[in-house]
């Protein structure tokens, strides 16, 4: 067999289904004969969100696959690949490369050292005989230690090349979990435990370690209130009665409460990294940090405490420690913490309802948001958001319930990102309603990717949220510009482009029509064909921030 014939050998015994691609690449073809679905988008960078979408949603168990072909393919996918490694995602680039004798010739492109720096490895296939040696080092790094992305490249002589057939045995890579040091998550737990004030802070650690419902039992054995880091969504069930919500660029009220008051912060599956796109630590509060990744003990913040290892084994231990020392039942509730936490979410939806349920035309974007929690079932359904506004007033409202159901991020901040994500994400789980806000300006960047979705029958919905312009940016960056140009201006009509591209669209502008509309979107995805409203909404500044 020739190399690609066993790369895709292997990515078929190591579970890979599909492949998102944009052609030329040899790969894509071989993949096809062995079974493997190639998907073929409309730009690089979709391609790299949909593999995106897809590992996340399977927490890393499945891996997403982009293959591009050499050259302008690999330097297209770059952007979608240093949002991944900015949120940690594992997904596997496989670009071709050029062949070998002409390696080192510029201009040609070679993936392997542009790319380092935006991935967890890198590295080059060289001879034929070394693909499964290759490939294996690379799923190896996929499903073990910090998610990142990594890279294979495959010159195109080595595609063609022969393999020799003592050169073609595989075995699928086995992951292999860590437990924390007993003696520090003793005194971690001891710490804890005297603690007048926890808070426990889960990051996305805790959906890659599929850790939950080990989570959740801590939280009610020590009743301590639980926020979630903005890639960390939907790692704890916001309707719990110890949910304070999320802390990222935008956060609930409850989240800069409790960290204020708080005397003792424990982090588990979170990077404690400083951002815009999360909420600040307190200052002079012992932290605990439990990570897979050891380089992110102490990157930003100093850890009194901390375990490294796999969320969901370390939480066990944790669990396991707590009943030593608290007894079975744990610690109790004897500050009244979960009335707390309810009085100051009253307190906080008392200024934000009115807008969740006026009438005001252009339609407020908060009135879209509780339309469609109205008109879906929470748990059914997967829920992301683009860049910018529509990511900051979405997330402190919606309450995920399971994992998976919502997917935060923004650790880099590129438009358009969300609809491949969606996309993605709706090929992890087809059984679910997936869901993508987006404004205006998103939509220029990736919206030609509806015609995918069209394409290959990926039945998502997309809410685009159009106010006619860059929410924020002529007072916030370009006065005189917006003033005498209208640089902040935007137009088109997104409904009409959509269903030229295939989709089910409907254009809205009364807010008595929204839930409507939406209804008969999802039964539109539900025959497999992507649905898009757009919703000609108010340029909303308002979000909800507290630190």
């Amino acid at each position: 067999m020739n190399g690609d014939t066993l790369i895709c050998r292997i990515l078929k015994a190591e579970g890979v289904e599909w492949l998102g691609a944009f052609p030329h690449q040899s790969l894509i073809d071989i993949a096809s004969r062995e079974g493997i679905r190639p998907i073929i988008c409309r730009q690089e960078r979709a391609g790299v969100n949909m593999a995106d979408g897809f590992s996340r949603i399977n927490s890393g168990r499945k891996i997403g696959v982009f293959t591009m072909q050499y050259g302008p393919g690999a330097e297209n996918a770059f952007a979608g690949v240093a949002q991944a490694f900015a949120d940690s995602v594992p997904l596997l680039l496989l670009p071709g490369g050029v062949p070998r004798h002409r390696m080192s010739v510029p201009p040609n492109f070679e993936a392997v050292p542009h790319y380092r720096g935006v991935t967890k490895w890198a590295g080059h296939i060289n001879f034929s005989d070394r693909i499964s040696e290759m490939m294996r080092r690379a799923f190896s790094q996929l499903r073990m230690g910090k998610p990142g992305p990594v890279l294979v490249e495959i010159p195109a002589d080595v595609a063609a090349e022969e393999v020799p057939d003592e050169a073609t045995a595989y075995q699928p890579v086995k992951p292999f979990r860590s437990a924390g040091d007993p003696d520090a998550v003793r005194e971690m737990v001891t710490a804890f435990l005297k603690a007048k004030t926890p808070v426990i802070c889960a990051g996305q650690g805790v959906l890659y370690a599929q850790a939950s419902d080990e989570l959740l039992q801590l939280a009610d054995l020590v009743n301590a209130p639980v926020m979630t880091t903005l890639a960390g969504k939907s790692a704890f069930p916001e309707t719990h009665r110890l949910s304070i919500g999320t802390g990222g660029h935008s956060g609930t009220l409850m989240v800069s409460y409790f960290l204020k008051k708080s005397d003792f912060v424990l982090g588990i599956g979170t990077s404690f990294t400083v951002s815009t796109f999360n909420a600040p630590m307190p200052k002079g509060v012992p932290l605990a940090q439990v990570t897979v990744s050891a380089e992110d003990i102490n990157k930003d913040y100093r850890a009194s405490y901390g375990a490294v290892g796999d969320a969901k084994v370390v939480l066990k231990q944790i669990i396991e420690e707590v009943k030593r020392q608290a007894g079975q039942k744990g610690r109790a509730d004897t500050t009244g913490v979960a009335d707390e936490i309810a009085k100051v979410r009253a307190e906080w939806m008392r200024e934000w309802e009115p807008r969740f349920v006026t009438d005001e035309v252009p339609i407020n974007p908060y009135r879209v948001f509780r339309e469609l929690e109205k008109s879906v079932n929470v748990a059914d359904t997967i829920v992301t958001h683009d860049s910018g506004y529509p990511r900051d007033q979405l997330v402190p409202f919606w309450k995920p319930v399971k994992p998976n159901g919502y997917i935060g991020w923004g650790k880099s901040t590129q438009l358009g990102y969300g609809l491949g994500l969606a996309l993605g994400a709706k090929m992890a789980a087809p059984e679910k309603t997936v869901i993508n806000f987006m404004g205006d300006a998103a939509f220029g960047m990736s919206g030609l990717d509806i015609e995918t979705a069209a394409r290959n029958k990926i039945g998502t919905l997309t809410i685009v949220l159009n106010n006619g312009v860059m929410t924020g940016y002529a007072k916030k960056y370009m006065p005189h510009a917006a003033d005498a140009y209208g640089s902040n201006q935007l137009g088109g009509n997104y409904a009409k482009v959509s269903e030229a591209l295939g989709a089910y669209a409907e254009r809205i502008e009364a807010p008595d029509k929204v839930a409507a509309a939406i209804k008969r979107g999802i039964a539109a995805t539900k025959k497999g064909q992507p649905a898009v409203i757009e919703v000609m909404t108010k340029e909303e500044m308002n979000v909800s921030k507290h630190w």
